[in-house]
């Protein structure tokens, strides 16, 4: 058999009293009364309450559009084209005919790209009003009850507690009966 210590000893008489006294209240050494309340002090503080508050406006707007034409390379081809008819044209020789019906068509090529560029794309406008909406915070201060300080009494002795309500007269109290080993 092994020796036991002072120090477990202590903490064997911790655990007896531990669950004798967990075994009191298991067989319901627990019983119920009502005190005398003294007074009931409300405990208040002082909450920010924000309340939403929406203003709407007419705005004048602006509308723009942009928009693209189809792309097309007839400008390019119809440019050089004529530009080398011109080129030909006025050319004298038969080989100033040549050289002009080049030129012509790469200057006309040119012009008809950036003819057919200027009208590939555009931009409308247009004006209207639109609503505009704003939501402003509007606060203010409250007193609020959050619990009461109360004082009551039970057996010529004055006890004090914190509630959520205010309890009126009374209050119930619980009273628990355990055995002082």
């Amino acid at each position: 058999m092994a020796k036991t210590t002072g120090k477990a000893k202590v903490i064997l008489g911790i655990a007896i009293a531990a669950l004798a006294t967990s075994q009191a209240f298991a067989r319901g050494n627990v019983s119920y009364d009502y005190a005398t309340v003294i007074d009931a002090d409300p405990i208040v503080k002082i909450v920010k309450i924000s309340t939403p508050r929406e203003e709407c406006w007419e705005e004048e707007v602006v509308y723009r559009d942009r928009y693209e034409r189809r792309d097309s390379s007839i400008g390019p081809v119809l440019g050089g084209v004529i530009g080398g008819a011109l080129g030909n044209a006025v050319g004298h020789k038969k080989k100033n005919k040549q050289v002009g019906a080049v030129v012509g068509a790469v200057l006309g090529a040119t012009l008809g790209k950036a003819v057919a560029d200027s009208n590939r794309s555009g931009e409308t406008v247009s004006r209207g009003t639109e609503e505009r909406c704003k939501v402003y915070h509007d606060y203010r201060e409250e007193e609020r009850i959050i619990g009461y300080q109360v004082r009551y009494r039970y057996n010529d002795e004055t006890y004090s507690t914190r509630t959520d309500t205010d309890p009126g007269d009374t209050i119930k109290i619980r009273l628990a009966v355990t055995p002082v080993l």
